[in-house]
């Protein structure tokens, strides 16, 4: 297995002369995740605005009987109604656009690294509405499972992330698996190395906290780094897999 100095020196390789594609490529990837989001945040903000006016209180005091009358209150119930239809709408939304979004940014990263593609917007397009509807299953999937997981146990439900965060790149390269094939492909490739891509990914922290000094436009260098570094685990993996016959 390579080490996580190697696996960053290949992206770092990748990224070179292409800083500027990735940086634009994130930015409007981490556009499109706000105006999808936007409408849910701002109804959520109504709705904790009209709590806060109503009840008179900051920081969450406010007696149980005001608390009981605001919930019998039209306009609450209302502004309930609209923040719990936009949320149902947000969550489609994210369904069918950023599931598919994010296994195309994850894919237009890995084309950077193995064939030098640096179109990396319109790899990112390509890849998420290609073969759309498999992928869009694939990645529900992957977000169901990982519910369930999580809502068993909080410490295997993170185990799980990492168990199935090779799923994007096999649901990708390998159209011919099924969904619940790719997932099954993602865990054996990652027996034994899910603590190796936490270590991986846990090397960008220092990276992490700089950005946030930077208002966070520091996040659009790193997540293609990271992105990138990640891509090049998923091809050390593959071939460790691949070079086992796939049978372990």
């Amino acid at each position: 297995m390579k080490t996580n100095t190697q696996f960053k020196n290949e992206a770092l390789a990748a990224l070179r002369g292409n800083w500027g594609r990735a940086v634009i490529t994130t930015l409007l990837y981490v556009l499109i995740i706000g105006a999808i989001a936007a409408p849910t945040s701002y109804q959520a903000y109504q709705l904790q605005s009209f709590q806060q006016e109503q009840l008179g209180y900051m920081g969450g005091t406010g007696s149980l009987r005001q608390a009981l009358s605001l919930m019998q209150d039209p306009t609450w119930i209302a502004a309930q109604n609209r923040l719990q239809g936009t949320s149902s709408a947000s969550f489609l939304v994210q369904v069918l656009l950023l599931f598919p979004l994010g296994l195309g940014f994850a894919n237009a990263f890995r084309g950077l690294l193995v064939t030098g593609n640096n179109h990396l917007f319109g790899a990112t397009l390509h890849y998420a509405f290609s073969n759309y509807w498999h992928k869009v299953w694939g990645m529900l999937l992957v977000y169901i499972f990982t519910v369930l997981w999580m809502l068993l146990f909080i410490i295997p439900g993170i185990i799980k992330v990492f168990s199935y965060s090779m799923t994007p790149y096999i649901l990708e390269e390998y159209p011919e698996l099924s969904a619940s094939e790719a997932i099954h492909r993602s865990r054996l490739m990652m027996r034994g190395h899910k603590f190796d891509l936490f270590w991986l990914m846990l090397s960008f922290l220092g990276w992490a906290i700089l950005c946030v000094f930077t208002a966070g436009i520091g996040f659009l260098w790193l997540q293609p780094y990271m992105s990138t570094s990640i891509a090049a685990f998923y091809e050390e993996v593959k071939a460790e897999y691949l070079l086992k016959g796939g049978l372990y």
